[in-house]
C-alpha cells in the first residue's frame, strides 16, 4: 500500500525507481550473468516495481509488472513471469492503457506461456500482442516492441 510522503520522499521514490529499472535493464544485456546477478535482478525489479507502486503513473506501474516478469522469464521461472505478466495486464485493464503498455503486457502473457509450454494460451497472446503492437502510435515504440515479440519463438519450455 502507498503512503503518501513529503516532497523530498517522492523525489527519492522516484530516482529509486528509475536507478533501479535502468539497472535491471544494464544486467539483463550482460552475456553472462552470475548467479548473484541474477539474484540481484529479481530483488531489483520487485524493488523498483514497489517504489513505483508509491509514487508512479499507472503506466510506470505497469512498465514495473512487466520488467518484473520479464526478469523472471530469462531466469526460465514460469509461475512468476505469469503472475507479473498478468499483474501488468490487470492494470493495463483497470486503467484504460493502451499503446506499448498493453502490447508488451500480452508479450509478457506470451512469454510466459511458452516457457511454461502453454500451447493454447500461447497462440492466443502472441495474437492479442500482435494486434496490440499494430496500434503503437510510435513508430520506435511500435518497432522495439515487434523486436522483442520475435523472440518469444525462441522460448523453449521449462
Amino acid at each position: 500500500m502507498a503512503v503518501k510522503g513529503t516532497r523530498v520522499d517522492e523525489e527519492w521514490h522516484r530516482k529509486t525507481a528509475a536507478a533501479l529499472f535502468n539497472g535491471v535493464w544494464r544486467v539483463l544485456d550482460t552475456p553472462r550473468r552470475t548467479r548473484d546477478q541474477e539474484d540481484w535482478m529479481i530483488h531489483a525489479g520487485e524493488a523498483s516495481r514497489h517504489h513505483w507502486g508509491n509514487v508512479g503513473t499507472p503506466t510506470n506501474i505497469a512498465v514495473g509488472e512487466w520488467q518484473v516478469s520479464h526478469v523472471y522469464a530469462v531466469l526460465r521461472r514460469p509461475e512468476p513471469a505469469t503472475y507479473h505478466a498478468r499483474r501488468c495486464l490487470q492494470m493495463c485493464k483497470a486503467q484504460r492503457l493502451g499503446g506499448f503498455v498493453l502490447a508488451f503486457a500480452c508479450e509478457a502473457l506470451a512469454r510466459a506461456d511458452a516457457l511454461a509450454g502453454r500451447r493454447r494460451d500461447l497462440r492466443l497472446h502472441l495474437t492479442t500482442a500482435y494486434e496490440a503492437g499494430m496500434r503503437i502510435p510510435e513508430e520506435d515504440e511500435r518497432e522495439e516492441f515487434f523486436r522483442q515479440l520475435r523472440t518469444v519463438s525462441g522460448v523453449r519450455p521449462r
